[in-house]
């Protein structure tokens, strides 16, 4: 078996990725996942999507991708509705060294395009009337921000790829990737062997693994971060209510439950995917300090996923020294809403077109130059 693109990982990073290539006009395109379609941090992540980063790197590709999810529905030629909603992201401050941090972080914003504003306390009880400010110092707002259905993107473009021809192969675990003299030759999977000289890596929490097969160390490490979501109630909160000093991100979703989340630093790096006792009692004692109401909503279920985290909390995109490897990897819990840029991006390097945004300083070689800008905005 033969085919000139093989991606790793049926994520929606993946499933971007194939869509976009064979929009493009590649034919014999190939998709392998070990489990099911979002089955990885795809399927375990938190739906938001937003805008108000602290890199421009981070600012540009959400603000396209933000774009681009605005007409998804009719790009992708979608039989369902991905349930993009736009209202807003309210990001709180708990510190002054925060506050700061956003009036930088909105004047960036500001200058790429995007129409975030710093807003005072008042302004945002406004948006969140039930919010309790006392131990909040400021706030920042951007009101295109928002939440999409995970499940529903990636279904959308898995359909939309299909239609076009890419074949994918669900509960195939790739176990070897050939090289010869610095070349990619041959992907293995514990199904079949196929014959390819360009690999994708969009493997996720699986990403240092799937470049290990090729010799290749990426600086990557994976690590579970948690989640919970309450019973369905009336509509009470439109924005995703988020704070990266108090580790917290909040938000009713359109059906009416509320999904929130949150890191532990105490974690170990690995692929454990438990929840636990400790995130729930964590989780529970900061949402109720800042959002009082939610207090008396019942719990439905909570679960971890995997972020595959980089030293500066950016992605790394394309190739490498390795011919035909390409990777999509180090996403740090965002790679969901940077999909559709995600998916363009990479596209666009293995047809050897020019990319649509300079993605130069995201780079595998960034590392080894020292050439890092660190994302301060990440929970």
């Amino acid at each position: 078996m033969k085919a000139n693109v093989v991606i790793v990982g049926g994520g929606v990073s993946g499933c971007a990725i194939a869509y976009n290539l064979a929009k493009k006009g590649m034919k014999d395109i190939v998709v392998f996942d070990k489990s099911y379609l979002t089955s990885g941090a795809t399927g375990r992540c938190g739906a938001g999507v937003r805008q108000q980063w602290g890199t421009e790197m981070n600012c540009r590709i959400a603000k396209a991708s933000i774009e681009f999810f605005e007409t998804a529905n009719e790009e992708l030629q979608y039989d369902g509705d991905i349930e993009f909603k736009q209202e807003g992201y309210l990001l709180l401050a708990s510190t002054e060294k925060e506050n700061e941090q956003f009036k930088k972080n909105v004047k960036l914003q500001n200058s790429l395009g995007i129409n975030s504003r710093k807003i005072t306390l008042d302004e945002a009880k406004d948006i969140v009337p039930y919010l309790n400010t006392k131990n909040l110092v400021g706030a920042a707002y951007c009101p295109t921000d928002g939440h999409l259905n995970p499940f529903l993107l990636t279904d959308a473009y898995y359909k939309a790829a299909k239609r076009l021809g890419v074949k994918f192969y669900m509960g195939t675990e790739v176990k070897d990737i050939v090289v010869k003299d610095n070349k990619i030759k041959k992907v293995i999977t514990d199904e079949m062997e196929i014959e390819t000289n360009v690999v994708v890596n969009a493997a996720g929490g699986y990403s240092k693994d799937v470049g290990q097969m090729v010799g290749l160390d990426i600086p990557v490490f994976s690590e579970n971060h948690e989640i919970l979501v309450t019973e369905p109630v009336e509509k009470t909160q439109g924005p995703m209510v988020m704070s990266f000093s108090l580790n917290i991100y909040c938000q009713q979703t359109p059906h009416g439950s509320f999904i929130m989340g949150r890191g532990d630093k105490e974690k170990t790096p690995g692929y454990n995917i438990e929840s636990t006792w400790k995130f729930l009692d964590r989780m529970a004692d900061t949402v109720v300090s800042i959002l009082p109401p939610i207090g008396e909503l019942r719990v439905v279920r909570q679960w971890g996923g995997l972020y595959n985290i980089t030293p500066d909390k950016q992605p790394i995109y394309g190739r490498c020294n390795i011919d035909g490897f390409y990777m999509a990897v180090g996403f740090s819990g965002h790679g969901f809403m940077f999909a559709p840029m995600t998916g363009l991006l990479i596209a666009e390097q293995i047809m050897g077109e020019e990319n649509t945004i300079d993605i130069s300083k995201l780079s595998l070689d960034r590392f080894s130059k020292g050439e890092l800008f660190l994302e301060p905005s990440v929970v």
